[in-house]
């Protein structure tokens, strides 16, 4: 055979090898991936053209190259879920696909360590948020650019050879629960520009030699245990425009080398424990956008040299002890749209020109020892939407200027020493919801103002000077809250008030209103606390107030008042805290209702009241006394008549009263001291009823078993021991008379005379859940009227009941029963059997009882939102929950957290979920202060019903 034939013969059978090989390639990647699908659960069909009847490149998410072989996998947000078997990698290869996206799907089990091995020549691996466990891949891929693996549950230490995918680009292993320090092999990642290692259980030092990595573009570090100093080298990075290393325990001073950063254009510090001042090179980074110090311990001053960042959109310095004067060179920032000061001490005036050269959205310089007057120009380009100056030593007008700034929603002047009037213009912003001018010196009348502002819900204007008469109306349907009070208000209450539909708090006390009290009010049914004491009204008590069905704090004390006491106002079941101390009231005082525990205090200066039990410190009615009450205008016969119904009346009282009183009862176990609060509950249940429920087969959970009496009447029993019989009775007493709609009615409560344990007897809730099973397959709207309900729940509590009563840790999942209409209610416990600590406890409640609730209310909040429970080990660093959404919202990547019930309507609400959540922060923020009430989560709650959307909110003070 000829040379040339051999040659021919060669050729003929390399080109039946790379046939052979080609055919093979198919083959193998065809069966992986038809492998890969058959391992999968697929509800949306993403998959169902994954068939041998079509070829690869028209398979649904495959994307093949110019020789037919498959080029790259995209099935990011499929709703995919199960496991990856290893196996299929051991049998088949993927050695054209150059990317890999699975991101935002189910699948769950470890990642297969062989896959990248599979996969010479992957580019892009994209495995975020998913529910991944296990370790990170152990086998370096050269060619690999992108790597994310974040959102998962990967566990373990960042393997000690990363270094050898010396090719990545982008590292992204966030929001894991991944521990031990950052290998210093890191660093042999030279084109490194993205590393993301935010949201973990990383602890030890920053590693210094960050500062070889030149590529570096983005570090962030957020959300971890890092301790130490933050390192110089980190100002070696030329490349570097987002630094992010918050919620850390970094301590020490910021290095004046971040100063070298001539491209960094975001620098996130917050939640860490930096002390000292800022270094001065920090104010030569031109190109910053966003400078975040808050919630450290920065001190000293901020100099005027902060007017060279002309980029500066965002400046956050709030919540440390910066003093000093604010530098006048802010006025300079074109740019600058949120200013947050607050809560440091600051001093001197607020800079003339700021807002003129500024483009000012939020402005929040609340909480400092500012002085001066209020410049004239903070809305001067007219997108100022959130005021917040209160708790300073401001003084001076309002500026007219203010009155043109048509974009203001939110206004919060109190406490400080301003003085004037509210301008006609400023009484006609068109926005605004939220106003809050109390505790000034405003002297003028407010009813020669035609008042216009069709959006306001909120208005305080209590402890000024302010005298004249009250206007008809504030130009709105939306008012829920009014306080007028501590003011020099004249004349009567216009019937117009009656009007006010949404009202749910007026407060008139302390000014000079005369003339009877409108009958017109009753049509404010959504009204909770009305008070008008400490004024000069006269006439009777209008029996009209009764129909105010949820009327639950009521003061008309010190006033002028005269005649009875309606008899139907102890018929109001939701009224809790009722005073009419030191009026010209006679007669005998309700025998139900809020008034059958009244105390002396709230009856006082009535010298013709008499009733009630011992408590009230009244006489007991006579026929005597209330025949010299009655004018002297009856007769003798009409003395006997009265006498004679006055007896039967009192009957019936004492009838009724001893169905209310507390009754010493035997049972078969023992002699028991049994209160009932619930008149319905005082004819319906016994204390064999009580003591007959306890059988295992009543048992619901620990400690609790439901119970029925002989007349149907279904309940629920709590045992309750080691009690302290005195205050055991004090606080039932305090329990058993709160009544609202979310929150579980306690019926009775017994204690036995022998032993130092008791029985709580609460409704029963039919079809009732504990919170953390109702939500199961809740979506959106049903968990959002869930939200409302707890939080109307505490509204009541805090703003209805004299004194306020504080949840503590009865506001925990455990403690809220959802029924069968969404409707969640609040199950409130004896102080006694509270722990002392809990993740829905806020840090500052373990020691103050005067702490307020909301921390609670905002975890409550996050569980709807991720439907994650804080008992749950699986938050990455964070050691709660908060920790955690707060990490996911910073990101804000939504599939990372919302429930998977919510996911769908994700598309529609997403402005209101990720609101919601951010609601959920500022509940759960460290500094009380900053923190919402829960008549503002309330609204915020109440405006995403009303309201088609909702725009983010900036972290502010409320």
């Amino acid at each position: 055979m000829t040379k040339i034939g051999n040659n021919r013969l060669i050729m003929f059978v390399v080109f039946v090898l790379v046939l052979f090989s080609l055919q093979a390639c198919k083959c193998s990647e065809l069966e992986l991936l038809v492998s890969m699908k058959a391992s999968l659960n697929d509800p949306l069909g993403s998959l169902r053209d994954w068939n041998s009847s079509r070829g690869l490149c028209e398979w649904s998410g495959l994307v093949c190259d110019g020789s037919s072989h498959v080029a790259k996998i995209e099935l990011s947000g499929k709703n995919l879920s199960g496991r990856i078997p290893e196996s299929l990698f051991e049998l088949f290869e993927l050695p054209y696909v150059k990317s890999i996206d699975l991101s935002s799907n189910e699948l769950f089990g470890e990642i297969p360590s062989n896959l990248l091995s599979s996969c010479l020549s992957l580019q892009y691996l994209n495995l975020s948020n998913n529910n991944f466990t296990g370790g990170l891949p152990q086998v370096p891929s050269p060619l690999l650019e992108t790597l994310d693996l974040s959102n998962n549950m990967l566990s373990g230490k960042i393997p000690e050879n990363i270094g050898f995918f010396s090719g990545l680009k982008v590292l992204d292993f966030g929001g894991n629960v991944l521990v031990g320090s950052i290998p210093k092999s890191i660093t042999n990642m030279s084109r490194l520009e993205y590393l993301t290692l935010a949201s973990n259980q990383f602890s030890g030092e920053i590693p210094r030699e960050l500062g070889v990595m030149k590529n570096l573009k983005w570090i962030y570090l957020g959300y971890n245990n890092f301790s130490g100093g933050i390192p110089g080298e980190i100002g070696e990075l030329p490349n570097l425009y987002h630094v992010d290393l918050v919620y850390n325990n970094l301590t020490g001073e910021i290095p004046s080398s971040l100063g070298n950063l001539t491209s960094l254009e975001y620098l996130f510090l917050y939640l860490n424990k930096l002390s000292g001042p800022v270094p001065s090179s920090i104010f030569g980074l031109k190109k910053l956008k966003s400078l975040d110090l808050s919630d450290n311990f920065l001190s000293g001053e901020i100099p005027e040299l902060i007017g060279q960042l002309q980029n500066l959109e965002i400046l956050h310095l709030f919540s440390n002890n910066f003093t000093g004067e604010i530098p006048t060179s802010l006025t300079s920032l074109p740019r600058l749209q949120v200013l947050q000061l607050w809560s440091n001490q600051f001093s001197g005036e607020i800079p003339r020109e700021l807002g003129k050269f500024n483009n000012l959205t939020i402005l929040d310089l609340s909480t400092n020892k500012l002085t001066g007057k209020i410049p004239n120009h903070l809305c001067y380009p007219g997108h100022l939407f959130k005021l917040i100056l209160f708790s300073n030593s401001l003084e001076g007008e309002i500026p007219e200027s203010l009155s043109l700034c048509k974009t203001l929603q939110r206004i919060r002047l109190q406490n400080n020493k301003l003085t004037g009037r509210l301008s006609p213009e400023f009484t006609k912003l068109p926005l605004v919801y939220f106003l809050d001018v109390s505790g000034n010196n405003l002297n003028s009348s407010i009813s020669e103002s035609n008042w216009d502002m069709p959006a306001l819900q909120m208005l305080n204007l209590a402890r000024n000077k302010l005298y004249g008469s009250l206007p008809d109306s504030f130009g709105t349907r939306k008012l829920e809250n009014l306080d007028l009070s501590g003011n020099g208000f004249s004349g009567e209450i216009p019937p117009s008030f009656g009007k006010f539909s949404e009202l749910m708090e007026l407060k008139l006390s302390a000014n000079k209103l005369t003339g009877k009290i409108p009958d017109e009010l009753c049509s404010c049914e959504k009204l909770v606390t009305l008070d008008l004491s400490h004024n000069q009204f006269t006439g009777q008590i209008p029996s009209s107030l009764s129909q105010m069905p949820v009327l639950g704090q009521l003061d008309l004390s010190v006033n002028e008042l005269s005649g009875e006491i309606p008899q139907n106002l102890g018929q109001i079941p939701s009224l809790v805290q009722v005073n009419v101390s030191f009026n010209h009231l006679y007669g005998s005082i309700p025998s139900t209702g809020a008034f059958l525990a009244i105390n002396s205090s709230a009856v006082a200066g009535n010298t013709l009241l008499c009733g009630g039990d011992e408590t009230t410190g009244l006489p007991p009615c006579k026929g005597g006394a209330k025949a010299r009450v009655w004018w002297y205008f009856s007769t003798c016969l009409l003395v006997l008549a009265v006498l004679a119904a006055a007896m039967m009346i009192f009957v019936f009282i004492r009838k009724r009263r001893k169905e209310m009183a507390m009754n010493r009862v035997g049972s078969k176990d023992g002699t028991w001291e049994l209160q009932f609060f619930d008149s319905k509950a005082s004819k319906s249940i016994t204390m064999e009823d009580i003591s007959s429920s306890r059988t295992q087969e009543n048992l619901i959970s620990r400690r609790s078993y439901k119970g029925s009496s002989n007349h149907n009447m279904q309940f629920l029993a709590k045992i309750e021991s080691n009690i302290n019989h005195s205050s055991y009775w004090t606080e039932t007493s305090e329990l058993g008379n709160l009544h609202h709609p979310n929150i579980v009615r306690l019926l009775a409560a017994a204690a036995c005379m022998s032993e130092k344990h008791g029985i709580l007897i609460y409704e029963y809730i039919e079809e009732g859940k504990e919170l953390c099973e109702a939500i199961r397959g809740m979506g959106w709207e049903r968990r959002l009227k869930v939200a409302i309900g707890i939080a109307r729940a505490l509204k009541y509590l805090h703003c209805s009941c004299s004194p306020s009563v504080m949840v503590g840790d009865d506001l925990s999942s455990q403690n809220i029963i959802v029924d069968h209409r969404d409707e969640p209610c609040l199950r409130l416990r004896l102080s006694h059997s509270k722990r002392s600590s809990s993740s829905h406890l806020a840090p500052e409640m373990v020691e103050s009882k005067g702490a307020t609730d909301m921390y609670g209310f905002g975890v409550i909040l996050m569980e709807l939102l991720t439907g994650r429970s804080p008992a749950d080990d699986e938050f990455g660093v964070h050691e709660s929950i908060i920790e955690w959404a707060r990490y996911c919202y910073s990101d804000r990547h939504l599939d990372a957290w919302v429930d998977s019930p919510i996911k769908p309507d994700a598309v529609v609400y997403r402005s209101k979920i990720v609101a919601t959540m951010s609601l959920a922060l500022d509940c759960t923020a460290d500094n009380p202060s900053a923190r919402p009430t829960a008549s503002a989560a309330v609204k915020a709650l109440e405006g995403f019903v009303r309201s088609n959307s909702c725009g983010l909110k900036l972290c502010s003070n409320v």
